[in-house]
C-alpha cells in the first residue's frame, strides 16, 4: 500500500460491485444487466440470419414468394406493428415513472396486455392460414414465414415471462433489463413486417 492509498478516503476506493461492472467494458454503460445485452446481440444475429435467408430465397423463387405473400393479412400484420410499438412505449414510460420514484407496475401491466394482444392477433392470422389449407409444409415461403414469425412469437412469450418476474421486483435495473429485451423484439418486428409482408 502506498502512502497515497493510506490517506485516501475509504469511500473513494472502488467497491467489489463497481469492479464487477467495469469488467463488462462497453456493455457497462448500457441500461440494465449486461448479460441481457449479450443475449440480445446473439438473438439479433439469429434474426438477421433468418431474414437474410428469407431475402435470398425470395430472389431464387420470386413467383412462389409473390403468390404466397398474397395470402398474408397485411392489415393484421400492420395492426400488430402498432400494438407492439405502443407496448414498447408503455414499457419505456414505466421506466421513466419508476425513476421518479413512483409505482410503474400499472404501465408495465398495460405493456404486457398489449404483448398478449400481439400474440392473439398472430394466432388469428395463423388460424386463417390453416383454414385456407396453408401450413409450414406448403412451400419455401411459408416454411420461412412460420419459422421466423413463430420464433419471434416465442420470444414475445419469453418477454412477457420476464416482465411477470419484474412486476414483483420492479427495481430500475430490472425494468431496464426487461425493457431492453422487449425493445429488441419491437425492432425485429419492425424489420419482419415489411420484409415478409410488404416487399416484393
Amino acid at each position: 500500500m502506498t502512502l497515497a492509498d493510506a490517506h485516501r478516503d475509504p469511500d473513494d476506493r472502488p467497491t467489489q460491485t463497481q469492479a464487477e461492472e467495469a469488467d463488462w467494458g462497453p456493455l457497462s454503460g448500457l441500461p440494465g444487466n449486461p448479460m441481457m445485452w449479450i443475449l440480445i446481440l446473439g438473438e439479433l444475429a439469429v434474426f438477421g440470419a433468418l431474414l437474410l435467408g428469407f431475402s435470398v430465397a425470395r430472389v431464387l423463387h420470386p413467383t412462389t414468394f409473390a403468390d404466397s405473400q398474397n395470402h398474408l393479412h397485411r392489415v393484421l400484420g400492420g395492426l400488430n406493428t402498432l400494438v407492439l410499438v405502443t407496448s414498447g412505449f408503455l414499457v419505456a414510460a414505466a421506466i421513466w415513472r419508476r425513476r421518479e420514484g413512483r409505482d410503474a407496475r400499472l404501465l408495465l401491466i398495460a405493456g404486457m396486455v398489449l404483448g398478449a394482444v400481439f400474440l392473439a392477433v398472430k394466432g388469428v392470422e395463423y388460424g386463417q392460414l390453416f383454414t385456407d389449407g396453408i401450413g409450414i409444409e406448403t412451400n419455401a415461403f411459408f416454411q420461412l414465414y412460420f419459422l421466423i414469425t413463430g420464433f419471434h412469437a416465442a420470444h414475445i412469450v419469453l418477454g412477457l415471462t420476464i416482465f411477470a418476474i419484474v412486476y414483483f421486483a420492479d427495481s430500475i435495473e430490472n425494468l431496464e433489463t426487461g425493457a431492453a429485451f422487449w425493445h429488441m423484439l419491437d425492432m425485429v418486428w419492425v424489420l419482419i413486417y415489411p420484409i415478409i409482408y410488404l416487399v416484393r
